[in-house]
């Protein structure tokens, strides 16, 4: 077998790898965990999501220092194992998988609730599963088709956003008709800028950490990716300032327009709030559209993401190397289908758990996002020690004070979210990094004896 055949095609682009990243962290951290986020800060939220903007951006530089240095790593594994170690990598790996299939498996059963909405007669699981399927069409095709895929329907959720922005920052400046500007009083009248004190920005910053989640995906695409070592270091660039912009500025104008404490209490999304303010025919269609191509959008990005993982591990001898074939269009077939199967048990499960279901599955994901950014901004801080005489073409400015700072502040978040979070959510996620822990354990005395 030609081992040229059996390798992932370098097909994406930068704009392709930069617009997944905005995919993969604009979806329902933003549209549906933003209620959420405001109710725990109040207008103290813009705060919460500046200060992980700053660190994302600090983690993020760090990756594409080590992808530069790195040129033949696939993923974050390959990153991380010749820094830290094979547990590291391993784990790393694996919490990464468990957040995307957790994560489509949330996203899918959101999605449907959201297609209910035109489509009342038809049950959740039906529409779930027709979005799940869509999404495994998708990725099964080419690298590239999916990548222009999952361009233009993050285009398309930006290009709102914009429209969003826009918009609310006429109504807050402008008065027209019987609209009278709104200004800025929302942000101090209901209880200040700090309703809900320290604990409450603290309590927020899980829920930050999970939006913000999925911009890390770029490590992901390293095997299929053109020039990684000159793309990476762009997109990074790009994506951050991008994606700091369109979570502050729709923040900024929410807490804004609506006084805080009345943002979650109502069912339809802040998004659709502002845009019936704006007085346009059929916003709350044109808003749960767009909201239904994001969690679309953002499922894109998971599942190539899970998929990836399963199959790098399988090329490595890790699990089967069914995992390791690649079809006729050169993606990982049934690396893809495997996660597809998760998918729909996690939408089966999900459904008999209830309306909790993305609220723990949020609080869930937020740790292993904290995780994978603290076991990558670890890395980056040894990479320098390990390889020093290594020049490269991108070299983070301010080494190592930007990496010791995000390490610092995610230290800080970890331990108030111990406090401040369910300890169900608290919990559970806790067994699973036990299980995978446990698991590296036992294929580690496995090899040990089949070796004597």
């Amino acid at each position: 077998m030609d081992k040229d055949n059996q390798k992932l095609q370098r097909t994406m682009t930068s704009r392709h790898i930069t617009m997944m990243a905005l995919g993969g962290a604009i979806g329902a951290g933003l549209f549906k965990g933003s209620s959420a986020a405001i109710d725990l800060a109040g207008p103290s939220v813009l705060i919460a999501y500046l200060i992980g903007g700053i660190i994302l951006l600090f983690v993020m530089q760090g990756l594409a220092e080590m992808a530069v240095r790195n040129s033949e790593a696939r993923t974050f594994r390959d990153l991380v194992q010749s820094i830290l170690g094979k547990f590291p990598a391993y784990f790393l790996d694996w919490i990464y998988w468990k957040m995307w299939v957790l994560n489509i498996a949330a996203e899918s059963v959101v999605a449907a609730i959201f297609l209910q909405y035109w489509l009342p007669d038809y049950p959740i699981w039906m529409l779930a599963l027709s979005v799940s399927v869509l999404v495994t069409v998708i990725n099964l095709l080419s690298v590239k088709v999916f990548a222009e895929t999952e361009y233009w329907l993050a285009l398309i959720k930006i290009t709102v956003i914009v429209v969003f922005i826009i918009a609310g920052f006429v109504l807050l400046l402008v008065t027209f008709g019987n609209h009278t500007a709104v200004g800025f009083s929302n942000l101090t009248d209901h209880g200040g800028f700090f309703p809900n004190g320290s604990t409450g920005l603290v309590a927020a910053m899980l829920v930050v950490i999970y939006s913000y989640g999925g911009t890390e995906i770029i490590g992901i695409t390293l095997a299929e990716t053109k020039n990684p070592e000159k793309v990476v270091p762009k997109a990074v660039r790009s994506t951050l300032v991008r994606i700091i912009f369109f979570y502050l500025l729709p923040f900024f104008i929410i807490v804004s327009l609506i006084p805080w404490n009345e943002v979650n209490g109502v069912a339809e999304s802040p998004f659709v709030m502002v845009f019936k303010m704006i007085g346009i025919p059929g916003a709350d269609h044109i808003m749960n559209a767009v909201v239904i191509l994001a969690i679309i959008s953002s499922m894109n990005s998971g599942l190539y993401g899970s998929s990836r993982v399963l199959y790098t591990q399988a090329v490595d001898g890790r699990i089967p190397k069914i995992f390791a074939h690649l079809s006729k269009k050169k993606v990982p077939v049934y690396a893809i289908l495997m996660c597809t199967l998760a998918l729909y048990m996690g939408v089966i499960i999900s459904l008999f758990a209830g309306s909790k279901t993305f609220e723990f599955l949020m609080g869930s994901l937020g740790y292993t996002v904290l995780f994978i950014w603290l076991i990558i901004a670890v890395a980056h801080l040894k990479s320098r020690k390990i390889q020093p005489e290594k020049t490269s073409a991108y070299a983070v400015k301010w080494f190592p004070y930007t990496t010791w700072a995000a390490i610092i502040a995610l230290s800080a978040i970890l331990i108030g979210i111990i406090f401040t979070t369910s300890i169900i959510v608290t919990g559970i996620t806790l067994a699973i990094y036990i299980f995978i822990t446990l698991t590296y354990v036992y294929k580690g005395r496995f090899h040990e004896n089949e070796a004597e």
